[in-house]
């Protein structure tokens, strides 16, 4: 019996993807990159913009026409919002939330058509089964979202790379963006015990692992839920830190995603005394008009951001910066979106993730007017790009001519080069094809750059 998941969205899915592995291994499953193999089919879902719902329909339509020449289960997982959870339902044999990933097993087993057994079972059985199914899918969508997460965590993750690797250490949001439906889709802010997490990264240190990334949708946030049972975020950080420390190895720590209401000036602080701390930032500014920001209800200034980059630059001076941009937004006018090209040159941004605003069900702007016109919404994103690339140009362009120790991840499609990322997350293309770098930090001089990339060679 083969399995093939399919993982949708941001970097939280792919360390939950990481996860169900085992669960579904430990059945008897093993994993086919052909889809067309598989036996059971499921989906990590993202509802942050209609496009990834887009495929999820898509997939399981595809799917659905298989079921005629062919038994095959299919389950569905991951953000979901409730609005989509209703009509994927009855499409969909399986539906769950990520925290009741332990339960899938027992789901499975109790639908019957998957495995040999399943197929010899009597009419008897198949009563009984069905019946059980629909309890476990009844408890299952009466389920509060984050209700099992720590049964989740304990899982012990299936990692996809022998040099990477993502930890959770955080999940759900209590801060309720107008644009975004996290908090529908994941709940509300849970930390992992701090003991688990050290207790991960320490397994990770001792295997080797060159890149570690934090992960949750406000890992700052982290320990606010405890009401002071639980260290903080720079905390945990300063243990890592001192782990890292300890160990005498080189590897690099990043997290994702920080919020800027939440992010103190100790976090930076303590980023700055560890090396093993990667000097790299990614925090989503949103929109560069305070107007904008309240409306979107994100809780600070431009000014608030400043303040923020003004202590980077002080404390951390040779990190490089992401943000998250949002462009056509409900409301924004023409002078609201020059503002926010004025903050990439102030800024300065080593690299943006723009996106056109699109509607999300059940948020709070989704109550409001989508008043940007879409050709509209598209200048500005090509605008806004081509800000950036001038800015990410102008940036890696002073890095030539300097050394950067550089992880080498893997081969580039043309086969002649090698593809990598500083410490700073910028890509590096190195001329080579020997595959035994890959997965090691090499040291690599800059000689020319792009709008997006830089490119040297090993010395």
């Amino acid at each position: 019996m083969k399995y093939h998941i399919v993982t949708l969205g941001c970097q939280m899915n792919m360390s939950d993807s990481e996860r169900t592995r085992p669960v579904i291994e430990r059945m008897g499953y093993t994993w086919t990159d052909n889809e067309e193999e598989a036996d059971l089919l499921g989906i990590l879902a993202c509802s942050v913009r209609q496009k990834a719902i887009d495929k999820v329909y898509s997939r399981i339509h595809k799917w659905n026409k298989r079921k005629d020449r062919q038994n095959l289960l299919t389950f569905l997982t991951g953000c979901i919002l409730p609005a989509d959870k209703v009509k994927f339902m009855k499409l969909f044999d399986i539906v769950f939330p990520m925290s009741e990933l332990k339960e899938l097993p027992e789901m499975i087993s109790q639908y019957g058509i998957v495995t040999p057994a399943g197929l010899q079972q009597t009419p008897e059985t198949l009563v009984y089964h069905n019946e059980k199914l629909t309890e476990l899918r009844q408890k299952t969508n009466e389920l509060k979202l984050n209700e099992h997460i720590f049964d989740f965590w304990h899982i012990n993750p299936e990692y996809t790379s022998h040099f990477e690797a993502f930890v959770p250490i955080q999940n759900g949001c209590d801060k309720f963006c107008s644009f975004c439906a996290v908090p529908y889709t994941r709940g509300r802010e849970v930390s992992r015990p701090s003991k688990e997490i050290l207790d991960e990264v320490q397994s990770l240190i001792d295997r080797n692992y060159k890149s570690i990334t934090l992960l949750g949708q406000n890992v700052n946030s982290y320990g606010l839920d405890k009401n002071g049972n639980e260290i903080g975020f720079p905390e945990l950080l300063r243990k890592i830190g001192e782990m890292g420390k300890k160990s005498g190895k080189e590897f690099w720590v990043y997290f994702t995603s920080p919020h800027p209401r939440d992010m103190t000036g100790e976090v930076i602080e303590v980023i700055a005394q560890y090396p093993n701390l990667a000097k790299q930032i990614h925090i989503p500014i949103q929109s560069g008009d305070d107007k904008v920001l309240i409306k979107m209800n994100r809780k600070y200034s431009v000014d608030d951001f400043r303040k923020i980059m003004k202590t980077i630059r002080t404390l951390l001076p040779e990190a490089t910066v992401f943000t998250d941009i949002i462009v056509g937004f409900t409301g924004e006018t023409d002078e609201h979106f020059e503002n926010t090209r004025k903050i990439m040159d102030e800024f300065r941004f080593n690299m943006a993730y723009i996106a056109q605003y699109s509607v999300r069900p059940g948020s709070t702007s989704s109550r409001w007017e989508d008043d940007v016109p879409v050709h509209v919404k598209k200048q500005r994103f090509h605008t806004l790009t081509e800000d950036l690339m001038r800015v990410s140009f102008e940036n890696n362009k002073k890095m030539i001519g300097r050394t950067y120790r550089v992880l080498v991840r893997g081969k580039e499609r043309n086969q002649q080069f090698l593809a990598g990322l500083t410490e700073g997350k910028i890509n590096v293309r190195i001329p080579s094809t020997d595959e035994s770098l890959i997965g090691n930090i090499v040291n690599v001089k800059i000689t020319t750059a792009t709008e997006f990339s830089v490119a040297g060679e090993i010395i």
